[in-house]
């Protein structure tokens, strides 16, 4: 949902830059703005349930896309084969049955809302099927001089007919808590007085893992080339100081052979989405995918409808395996301890500050305060806690391993 929320702003923007022609300068909150349906079709030779999103552009006063809900969405073969899909959350529509996209065979895509409206794509057929031959990972610098990892992928169609290519990827990472302890507070009363005790955990909040998805464009051609050949071509850079590196990192580079319309298409959204082209020069006509309104043609619609061959490669490596013995990168947020004072007052009508710091889920205990009792400061406090990502890591991310994860 990131991914397509990150999708939608940017059409979106770009719709309401585009709709007042030629800019010099611009009033974010008074751009003219009109509600466009923005629709986020590809379908794949891989045998799932494939999935369509619809949604509506939004304002910058809006926090994101409203979906569209309630549409009657099928795509359809030139054999006739139907295949419908169905809602299962507002605005995102899954194929009622797995299905994958056969070579030499025209598909299209069909969609009624329920105002009435239907949008018919043209019919579109797969691309080259074309497998990545080797993801790879290497320590170097990027062009700001900034330490770090590089992620290349290498790919080769011997029969010369990819030629255009986009990548996303999946980042997954583990995550250690850095002052975890076994023990936590547990709240034992609500009332005056208030009262707490330290016991054993019951969870797994000391390692977890996190997925994180693209939110770039990332293309690739081979049209200008001797050999449709992609080597070392990067697809990401994760800077030595980016936590996620820290123990083990995975990432997953999926890539997607595009036919010729759909990488302009791509392209031309990556531009504009561009903040140097975006605000500061001339725009220009509204542009299109492959997708129209049927009976209205001054109509405007923001999307296409994709029909791509996919090939997907993971990679694992530890931190050590390139920076051995040297520190690891900060952790998420700053880790300092704090001994809040502990005690109430009987009659006390506010909250001891350690006691609302727990019951507000801010902090996690770490240890006992060794300067307890401290005659020179009696408002010490007896525990030392830490902030609560430094001590139970599900705040950042799941204590359920992935099935695919491999030590």
């Amino acid at each position: 949902m990131r991914k397509n929320k990150s999708y939608s702003i940017i059409l979106a923007t770009i719709l309401s830059l585009i709709s007042n022609g030629c800019i010099e300068e611009i009033d974010i909150k008074t751009i003219t703005f009109e509600r466009v349906l923005v629709i986020e079709a590809i379908i794949t030779n891989e045998l799932k349930y494939q999935e369509i999103t619809l949604s509506k552009t939004f304002d910058f006063e809006e926090s994101g896309a409203a979906p569209e809900t309630n549409a009657t969405v099928t795509i359809v073969n030139d054999a006739q084969d139907s295949y419908n899909f169905s809602e299962l959350i507002p605005g995102k529509y899954i194929s009622t049955q797995e299905f994958q996209a056969l070579p030499n065979t025209e598909y299209q895509l069909i969609i009624k809302t329920v105002d009435g409206k239907s949008y018919n794509s043209k019919p579109t057929k797969l691309t080259q099927v074309t497998t990545i031959d080797d993801v790879y990972a290497e320590r170097t610098v990027d062009s700001f001089n900034n330490d770090g990892m590089a992620i290349y992928v290498d790919s080769y169609d011997a029969t010369g007919n990819s030629k255009y290519y986009r990548y996303e990827y999946e980042e997954t990472y583990k995550i250690i808590a850095p002052y975890w302890s076994p023990s936590d507070f547990v709240i034992l009363s609500y009332s005056i007085p208030f009262s707490y005790s330290l016991q054993p955990k019951k969870t797994e909040q000391l390692t977890c893992y996190n997925t994180i998805l693209s939110n770039k464009i990332v293309l690739k051609e081979t049209n200008d080339l001797v050999e449709d050949r992609v080597t070392k071509f990067r697809v990401r850079f994760v800077p030595q100081t980016n936590p996620i590196l820290s123990r083990r990192y995975s990432i997953l580079v999926k890539q997607y052979v595009q036919s010729i319309d759909a990488f302009t298409y791509y392209k031309t959204l990556n531009k504009l989405s561009q903040s140097d082209n975006l605000f500061t020069q001339n725009q220009p006509g509204f542009f299109t995918g492959n997708i129209s309104s049927v009976g209205d043609s001054n109509e405007k619609v923001l999307g296409l409808f994709e029909v791509s061959s996919v090939s997907s490669k993971r990679i694992f490596f530890n931190y050590n395996d390139f920076y051995n013995d040297e520190p690891l990168p900060p952790y998420f947020v700053e880790c300092t301890f704090g001994d809040p004072f502990h005690k109430s007052f009987e009659g006390d009508t506010f909250l001891p500050p350690l006691y609302q710091l727990i019951d507000e889920r801010k902090v996690k205990y770490y240890r006992p305060n060794p300067n307890y009792p401290n005659p020179q400061n009696e408002v010490e406090g007896k525990y030392l806690v830490v902030p609560i990502e430094c001590g139970d890591c599900t705040v950042l991310g799941s204590n359920i391993k992935p099935d695919f994860w491999e030590d």
